[in-house]
């Protein structure tokens, strides 16, 4: 009995020593054994019924080749230590070459909106710059030249030249919801064209203190450094606005983005197109909000309407008798709920026209007949 155990044990060990050498040289000579689950694969769907339920892949791909990289280089002259002027510095160290200038660099995304070469971004993205390079979809390098700019709304046209390019489809800002799905498409960090989904969490953003005039689009798509310029586009593709801004605490994206929307943007770069900057309406005055405490003082029935506290000298405000103290009600017939408000209302008025202005002087009610001026092109505390 003994021998049988013996013999039975080495021949489990000679199997086991041959299973292992031949699992180890020659794989390929052991029957194949398939997984332990057995997995079904779905068939490869092509055509129309290859649209997947919930993907916004038409989207991306219908908006993608219209949106740019914009790089642009500015250069910063060395500046000169003052000693370098001084003779006796000169006498014992020698003459000094000039320091050659620098060059910083900055990057940003667009959207061509025309065949013809016309490109949107932010003001922000190109403001400075000596150089400017667009580069597209398809790999194309190009020269851009500024058409003009509107640092107010902080956007830019800007032109290339190439043929065959792809325009991008404007949204309607009339269909547009809170809870409607959106992708921001840009170049953020300089890592190459990225899609971010999110929903629009608001519409008319103001009082941020982002841009004189604001009336944005607040998204949770992710938007961020170099994202700039880039589109805002509904679930077809169409544009409907132009990312612009962050909330952050740390430089990244916290899900607050601001976009300017095409309901803007129309006319603005039809001036800009035409004229190489945006023509608004101006009357010359300083206002501020009515608060609680500022009712009760002035004696206000409520806290509507925006609270004249300057008034330009020889202004058409000040042709018109506006006064300090004045409360603004109505502009052309349109209630004035606040300053911004009032702001918006100017500004869409054109110079040299007559307008209707409604106001409160202590207790009695005024109309009073005002000719728009024109905006002063730069930036200005007063409106």
């Amino acid at each position: 009995m003994q021998r049988l155990w013996l013999i039975f044990a080495q021949t489990v060990t000679v199997a086991v020593a041959i299973l292992f050498v031949v699992t180890t040289l020659k794989p390929e000579w052991l029957p194949h054994r398939g997984g332990v689950v057995a997995l079904q694969e779905a068939p490869a769907i092509a055509g129309e019924e290859a649209r997947t339920p919930g993907s916004y892949r038409d989207a991306a791909r219908s908006a993608l080749p219209s949106v740019v990289h914009i790089y642009t280089t500015q250069e910063i002259k060395a500046q000169r230590h003052p000693l370098f002027d001084d003779p006796i510095f000169r006498h014992f160290f020698g003459d000094r070459p000039e320091g050659q200038p620098q060059r910083n660099s900055g990057l940003g995304s667009g959207v061509i909106v025309s065949a013809n070469g016309y490109v949107l971004t932010n003001y922000h993205v190109i403001e400075a710059a000596d150089d400017i390079q667009v580069s597209l979809n398809d790999g194309r390098t190009l020269k851009a030249k500024v058409i003009g700019s509107d640092p107010e709304s902080d956007l830019a046209i800007l032109q290339i030249k190439a043929d065959k390019l792809p325009a991008i489809s404007f949204g309607q800002m009339d269909n547009l919801r809170v809870g409607d799905v959106v992708l921001a498409i840009g170049n953020p960090f300089g890592v190459g064209q990225t899609v971010t989904m999110g929903i629009v969490s608001a519409l008319g953003r103001s009082h941020l203190g982002i841009n004189t005039f604001e009336n944005f689009i607040q998204t949770d798509a992710a938007i961020n450094p170099g994202n700039s310029g880039g589109a805002l586009v509904d679930i077809y593709g169409n544009l409907v606005g132009i990312n612009t801004a962050i909330y952050s605490r740390t430089g990244g994206s916290l899900g607050i983005g601001f976009a300017i929307p095409v309901s803007s943007i129309k006319s603005i770069m039809e001036q800009i197109i035409q004229n190489g900057a945006v023509t608004r309406g101006w009357i010359g005055v300083e206002a501020q909000e009515i608060t609680a405490e500022l009712a009760e003082s002035f004696g206000l029935p409520d806290t509507e309407g925006a609270l004249i506290a300057g008034v330009v000298r020889s202004s058409p405000a000040d042709s018109a008798g506006i006064r300090p103290g004045d409360v603004l009600l109505a502009v052309a017939g349109k209630p004035v709920k606040d300053p911004q408000v009032m702001l918006d209302l100017i500004a869409a008025l054109k110079p040299d026209e007559r307008t209707p202005f409604r106001l409160r002087r202590d207790k009695n009610i005024l109309e009073v007949q005002v000719k728009i001026g024109k905006r002063p092109a730069l930036r200005a505390p007063q409106e």
